[in-house]
């Protein structure tokens, strides 16, 4: 085993491509599941961060484990309403007057047989999934635009799903049709703003434990089944949730826009 201690060029370089300390991040669903994993991630390395969510219970508690590794400010807010979209915007304004990265992770889910699937729930699911992530990109986009520059561009990181690319087994229509939504205004909005030193990319998790995949680990036997369709053999872990936003919101993803990254262990493309 090599423990030799890093090199000084060696620090150097990890801290130039891969190093945010100090750079305002914003994660909307940051209070549990994958926003939180990503929250975690972001603050040890150094990111000032904000998460977001409906549970002001919730959010204190995880603003206050992450405050021991580094700054997290808990900012509560319903994305399913344009006052709670307003609220959030106005009281991100109190601390920052730029945004480095707009993590667009919350996300809800809602299934039913297709005769009972009502047009009213189909609906929330797209305003919560899809709707809201382009509402906080249009109007964080006067902070973007100020932390915004051609050697460090600012980032709109939108969190879809593998059922975005690939039908999924569960009748959970409108949150397939919400992430295969979000991808292509992935896309959109990485061509619109294109000269203006933003970059857009899409995070596509596979099956990671979360509170929206607790039926999947029920028992040792639906894991067991759970993680024989992926082909790597296992659920993604905090570090592979936390790896993918930290790689997004560095400089070494820089050259990179209107991209999904998939990080599902082989599910949508080796199966």
């Amino acid at each position: 085993m090599n423990n030799q201690t890093p090199t000084d060029e060696q620090t150097a370089i990890l801290t130039r491509l891969f190093g945010v300390a100090g750079l305002p991040i914003l994660i909307t669903g940051g209070g549990r599941g994958i926003g939180a994993m990503m929250a975690e991630a972001l603050v040890r390395a150094g990111a000032r961060v904000y998460i977001v969510g409906r549970s002001a219970e919730v959010l204190t508690k995880t603003a206050a484990s992450l405050s021991e590794h580094g700054h997290c400010v808990a900012i509560v807010g319903d994305l399913s309403a344009e006052q709670g979209i307003e609220s959030v915007v106005a009281r991100y304004g109190e601390h920052e007057t730029s945004l480095h990265a707009l993590i667009n992770n919350a996300g809800t889910v809602w299934g039913a047989p297709i005769e009972e699937y009502s047009g009213e729930r189909f609906a929330k699911v797209l305003t919560v999934n899809l709707v809201a992530p382009f509402e906080l990109a249009v109007r964080f986009l006067p902070a973007l635009r100020a932390s915004a520059s051609a050697g460090n561009p600012a980032r709109i990181i939108n969190v879809g799903s593998t059922d975005g690319t690939l039908p999924p087994r569960y009748e959970t229509y409108a949150y397939s049709a919400s992430k295969a939504g979000l991808h292509m205004l992935t896309r959109h909005l990485a061509h619109r703003l294109r000269h203006e030193n933003i970059v857009v990319n899409t995070i596509g998790p596979g099956l990671f434990e979360t509170k929206m995949t607790a039926f999947r680990f029920r028992t040792d036997e639906a894991a067991a089944e759970a993680r024989a369709e992926i082909p790597v053999g296992r659920e993604g872990s905090a570090d592979d949730a936390g790896g993918a936003a930290l790689f997004l919101c560095s400089r070494a993803s820089a050259y990179i826009t209107g991209a999904v990254l998939p990080v599902d262990g082989g599910y949508a493309s080796l199966r």
